[in-house]
């Protein structure tokens, strides 16, 4: 009716139209690059926020900390892991997936503690020694601790990509030098290595891997939520690679590494 109020419509018109709305909204281009998906899941948007601060703490927090006490940087996994245990058992249902995603967290703090406080000039040792928990997470993913074991493997993916992206552009090799040189000396070694990224091979390869990382994550995103979870870490974990590798060419002094 011409002029009538959309709630005048009729009702058998107005649900084939929503029908149609819908439809169109689903299959728009932007819909098919994470963007629908990510609004499906903002029902709970805070615990990806949450997953993805987690993955940055151990840049600004853990590093320093390990470089100047790695004992009490390990012990502090003890404490942690019983905060995440009592949250975990919370009766409100956000508090307690919450608690679950830290107790993924603490594998990979206790990890990178141990790495970089005593085999730091060791890289081959790196990856080794952050999967050491990954049969146990593999096998919990379809149990209670799913969300753990998540974020955990997102965690590690990243970790698993970023050296082999070191490795196929040579920079691994400027790795025990960095963390073994003068503090004169460390940040124009760490400058070089972000430099060698630059050049043409080895740029086209961080890019490509960097692609198909971003590939990666908009499939694991569909997976559900703890699909999402994983994608969240390993998407961070782009981001700040991304953010070092500016940081050593800019300013590594402040990149957190030395």
């Amino acid at each position: 009716m011409v002029g009538a109020r959309p709630s005048a419509q009729s009702p058998a018109l107005a649900q084939p139209l929503s029908a149609v709305g819908n439809g169109l909204l689903a299959t728009t281009p932007w819909a098919s690059h994470g963007v629908w998906a990510w609004l499906q899941a903002a029902q709970n948007p805070g615990l990806i926020l949450i997953s993805g601060v987690l993955v940055t703490l151990p840049v600004f927090l853990q590093a320093p900390w390990v470089r100047l006490a790695p004992f009490s940087a390990a012990l502090f996994t003890a404490p942690l892991l019983g905060l995440a245990l009592a949250l975990a058992h919370h009766p409100n249902p956000r508090i307690r997936r919450s608690g679950e995603l830290l107790v993924g967290f603490c594998g990979s703090w206790l990890a990178g503690c141990l790495f970089w406080g005593w085999v730091r000039l060791h890289p081959l040792w790196h990856l080794p020694i952050e999967a050491f928990a990954l049969p146990l997470a593999l096998a919990g993913l379809q149990g209670r601790w799913k969300l753990a074991c998540g974020f955990y493997l997102g965690s590690l993916l990243g970790t698993a990509c970023t050296d082999a992206a070191m490795a196929a552009t040579g920079v691994m090799a400027f790795w025990p030098q960095v963390l073994s040189a003068s503090p004169a000396d460390a940040p124009l070694l760490l400058q070089a290595a972000a430099q060698q990224v630059l050049t043409p091979l080895p740029l086209t390869l961080v890019l490509l891997s960097g692609a198909l990382l971003l590939q990666a994550c908009r499939w694991l995103w569909q997976r559900g939520p703890v699909g999402r979870i994983t994608a969240s870490a390993l998407a961070t974990t782009l981001a700040v690679d991304a953010l070092f590798l500016l940081a050593a060419l800019l300013a590594p002094n402040l990149s957190g590494l030395i």
